[in-house]
C-alpha cells in the first residue's frame, strides 16, 4: 500500500514567558518550535512586548514572533482582560492559518485568554502545564480555578513530569486521564557540553543558575553561603540570575566579608549558561517546588556534579548516580554539599564527558518534538472523527 501523507501543522505557540526573558518555559518554547520546524510544520509564537521589543520578529531557522502590544502587568504576565486582546489574536490566528493553538505555562494569562479566542474559531487546542501548585492558599486557588477553565476547552494536556501530570489532574479536575501525556523537558547537548579545563584547579567553584525569588529556595542559598565558605577556604560560589532576593545575596557578601568569594552575574543571556556552567565542579539547586528543572539537565550535561533539593518532579530526571538529593533544608544541604566537595578533593570525580553523552542519550529535543508531534496528529484526527460523524447525523435527519 502507498504510504500515506505526513499530516502537516499550521501552530502557534503562545505564552507570557519567552525570549529575551530567560527561563525554562522559554527555552522549552523556543527548542520545541525549532524542532518542529524541521519537521516541516509551521509554527508561530505570540507573547508579549519586552521593553522596546515590539512588533514581528524573526528568529533561527525563520521562527517568526509576534511580540503584542500589551505591557507586562505583574511577574511578566499581561492585565487579565479577555476581551481586549480578542481583535489582535483573532487577526494573527486568522492570517497565519493557525489550526493548533499550543498554550504554555499555568501562570499566562496570555495563554489562557488566547485558548477562549481560540476556541471561539473552532481551532485543536494543547496546553503544556511547567509548574506545580498547592491547594490550601488563596493564590492557588484562584489559579487553579483558571487553569480549570483553560483546561476544560483544551483538546489534550501535556505534562512535563509524572508529578505534575498527577498535581494537574487534581488542580484542573479532570474527568478523563487519557486527555493528559507527560513528555519531558530535554537539553540541547550540542551546546552544553563539558570543558574540564575552563575550571580553576585550585580552587572549588559552586554554581547557582536560577532565579532568584522565593520559590527557587533563595533563601536556603543565603542560609548555606557563609557556612560553606566558613568552612572551607578555598570554595568559592558564582551565581546566576537576577531578582527580588538579590539585595539579600548582597547583604550577606557585606555582613560576613565575601565579596571575593561570592561572585553575582546578574542575569544572564542563554548562550552564556554553558559558559558560566563550565566554570564550577558543583552545581546547586535549591528550589522548594520544581515541575522538572531544565537547569539540572544543562549542568549534567557541562559534567558538573549536581546537588538538588528532593522536590517535586526533580527526583525523576537524572539517576541517583549522577545527582545528589536533599531535603529542603539548610542542615540537609549543607551536607549534601560537604559530600560533592570531599569527593572532589578525595579524586572521586566523575566523568564529564561520560555523563554527556548519557544525558545527550537520555534527553533529545527532536524526541520531544516527535512525541509532541504525535499529540498534534490524535486530536486532528479526532477532529476529522467528530465531523465524519456530524455528516452522517446531519443526513439522516434529513429522512
Amino acid at each position: 500500500m502507498p504510504k500515506k501523507d505526513k499530516k502537516r501543522h499550521s501552530i502557534c505557540m503562545v505564552s507570557d514567558f519567552f525570549y529575551p526573558n530567560m527561563g525554562g518555559v522559554e527555552s522549552h518554547i523556543f527548542q520545541l518550535s525549532q524542532c518542529l520546524l524541521e519537521l516541516s510544520h509551521k509554527v508561530v509564537v505570540i507573547t508579549h512586548m519586552y521593553n522596546n521589543r515590539n512588533g514581528v520578529r524573526y528568529m533561527t531557522n525563520g521562527l517568526k514572533v509576534y511580540y503584542i502590544p500589551l505591557v507586562p502587568f505583574y511577574n511578566q504576565c499581561v492585565l487579565p482582560t479577555v476581551l481586549t486582546t480578542l481583535p489582535i489574536i483573532r487577526d494573527i490566528l486568522i492570517r497565519e492559518q493557525i489550526t493548533i493553538v499550543h498554550g504554555h505555562s499555568a501562570f499566562s494569562v496570555l495563554a489562557e485568554e488566547t485558548l477562549y479566542h481560540a476556541k471561539l474559531l473552532g481551532l485543536k487546542l494543547v496546553y503544556t502545564d511547567h509548574s506545580l501548585f498547592g491547594f490550601a492558599d488563596a493564590s492557588s486557588i484562584l489559579t487553579n480555578k483558571l487553569l480549570e477553565c483553560g483546561m476544560s476547552i483544551s483538546d489534550h494536556v501535556i505534562c512535563v513530569s509524572n508529578t505534575c501530570r498527577e498535581n494537574t489532574f487534581l488542580r484542573a479536575n479532570i474527568k478523563d486521564p487519557r486527555k493528559i501525556s507527560v513528555i519531558p523537558n530535554a537539553v540541547d547537548s550540542s551546546i552544553f557540553t563539558p570543558e574540564p579545563n575552563t575550571a580553576p584547579f585550585n580552587r572549588i567553584v559552586i554554581v547557582v543558575v536560577s532565579r532568584l525569588v522565593y520559590r527557587k529556595g533563595t533563601d536556603l542559598l543565603i542560609g548555606i553561603i557563609p557556612e560553606i565558605c566558613k568552612k572551607y577556604p578555598n570554595v568559592d560560589f558564582l551565581i546566576a540570575g537576577s531578582g527580588p532576593k538579590m539585595v539579600l545575596i548582597e547583604e550577606i557578601k557585606d555582613r560576613y566579608k565575601l565579596h571575593d568569594r561570592v561572585t553575582l552575574l546578574g542575569s544572564i543571556p542563554n548562550q552564556e549558561v554553558r559558559n558560566c556552567l563550565v566554570k564550577g565542579h558543583i552545581f546547586l539547586n535549591t528550589s522548594l517546588t520544581e515541575a522538572f528543572c531544565i537547569a539540572i539537565l544543562e549542568a549534567a550535561s557541562c559534567g558538573l556534579q549536581v546537588v538538588s533539593t528532593k522536590v517535586g518532579g526533580i527526583p525523576e530526571i537524572l539517576p541517583n548516580s549522577m545527582i545528589t538529593l536533599c531535603e529542603p533544608s539548610v542542615s540537609d544541604l549543607i551536607t549534601k554539599v560537604e559530600f560533592a566537595i570531599k569527593r572532589i578533593k578525595t579524586g572521586d570525580k566523575i566523568d564529564s564527558f561520560m555523563m554527556h553523552e548519557e544525558i545527550r542519550k537520555m534527553y533529545n529535543w527532536r524526541d520531544v518534538a516527535k512525541r509532541t508531534e504525535k499529540v498534534y496528529n490524535l486530536i486532528s484526527e479526532m477532529n476529522e472523527k467528530n465531523s465524519l460523524i456530524d455528516k452522517i447525523i446531519r443526513y439522516f435527519k434529513l429522512f
